[in-house]
């Protein structure tokens, strides 16, 4: 029997939504709707394996089960108990719920998830007399409530853990950059994946790694140990072994070199054992160097996100003037992507950025800029070339 589409939702960070539904697209999605923080998008099973695998900038991808309203706690658990959920899962498997709430009257996401979890385990208990057990780190079964106003949507949470933990990090420095939106900086870059990369202030080498599994179109979570739809009554290995197989055959070949460095030493080894955790120690050079100081080829395209608090080691003002300068002389000839919170001090860079696009990193607000680097100024090109 051929697997039927249905309708799902992929979550994602304030700012990817376009990228976001560009990768669904073209990975071959049906019916993409751009929605807030979120896409929705129809396709069969398969393609549920496909996108948790291939999606870069995806944190989870839900199956809605179930759309209601509800007034009050009484109405919302009722509600809830009528869902079939000892058709959905076993008393063997154990689950876990998560809630998001803009209401009124459902203020606390935590006690909607809790009011949930008791809701499902009252169902199998009524019915078997005992209940599955919860578990919140590792469960086989996990399920979202999204709550807005009265309207209530129960969806099963295909990814399981959210998508951003790619597997191959075992280390990071002081606030690591999230691998969904390190992914979602390089798509929204444009860069051809022909030219060299590099990442002067690599941190945990999150941008270099993304960047690699871009370059050489390798999937995205293919490290991963398990998704949440493994744990699905109706989980089809032998399908889900096709669609790895599939993906992994699409690899292409890369030309460019992909570099990195940092002023830290133990940024620097960090970097290196998370690069070889992604089996990419062939693929990225990483190396002890000072930004300011480090002068690199022309034409290479970089992405950086400077860092903040004692790892700067100068005042802030300073600290973005002087990358500013740095890039004048030393990234001439170079198109230079920065993202920064730090909203006030990035104009001390003095550069005029080509382009701002506004993100969100978690409650942080966000700038991602691109400078183009010249020789002298721009008048000074335009003016060589019309002799």
């Amino acid at each position: 029997m051929k697997n039927e589409n249905f309708y799902m939702l992929a979550k994602t960070m304030f700012g990817l939504e376009e990228v976001l539904a560009k990768e669904l697209e073209e990975l071959g999605a049906q019916n993409v709707k751009i929605k807030n923080r979120a896409v929705s998008f129809k396709g069969d099973k398969g393609f549920m394996y496909k996108a948790n695998l291939n999606i870069r900038t995806a944190l989870r991808i839900l199956k809605p089960i179930a759309h209601f309203q509800a007034k009050n706690e009484k109405e919302l658990y009722t509600k809830i108990c009528e869902i079939e959920w000892t058709k959905i899962f076993d008393l063997k498997n154990t689950f876990s719920t998560n809630a998001t709430t803009h209401s009124d009257i459902f203020t606390h996401s935590k006690y909607a998830s809790l009011l949930m979890k008791d809701a499902i385990a009252d169902t199998f208990r009524k019915k078997f007399g005992k209940r599955p057990n919860v578990d919140p780190k590792t469960a086989d079964i996990t399920i979202n409530l999204h709550i807005a106003k009265h309207t209530c949507t129960v969806s099963l949470d295909s990814s399981g853990d959210s998508l951003h933990k790619r597997g191959y990090k075992s280390d990071a420095v002081t606030a690591p950059m999230n691998e969904v939106l390190a992914a979602g900086l390089i798509l929204l870059s444009e860069w051809n994946k022909k030219s060299n990369f590099h990442d002067p202030m690599c941190g945990s080498g999150t941008l270099l790694i993304e960047a690699a599994l871009i370059a050489y179109n390798i999937p995205a979570n293919i490290f991963r140990n398990k998704f949440g739809f493994e744990g699905w009554r109706d989980f089809d290995p032998k399908l889900w072994k096709i669609i790895k197989e599939n993906s992994l055959n699409k690899e292409k070949y890369y030309e460019g070199k992909i570099t990195g460095s940092d002023n830290f030493q133990k940024a620097v080894r960090i970097t290196r054992n998370n690069i070889n955790n992604a089996l990419m120690h062939e693929n990225i050079k990483v190396k002890n160097a000072n930004f300011f100081e480090d002068k690199i080829s022309e034409s290479t395209f970089v992405i950086f996100n400077p860092p903040y608090g004692e790892r700067i080691g100068l005042g802030t003002n300073d600290f973005y003037e002087k990358i500013g300068s740095t890039l004048k002389h030393y990234y001439q000839g170079c198109t230079v992507w920065l993202i920064s919170s730090d909203l006030e001090n990035m104009k001390y860079i003095g550069l005029k950025p080509n382009k701002k696009i506004k993100l969100m990193n978690g409650e942080l607000e966000c700038s991602f800029r691109k400078f183009k680097i010249y020789e002298g100024s721009k008048k000074r090109i335009n003016n060589k070339k019309t002799r």
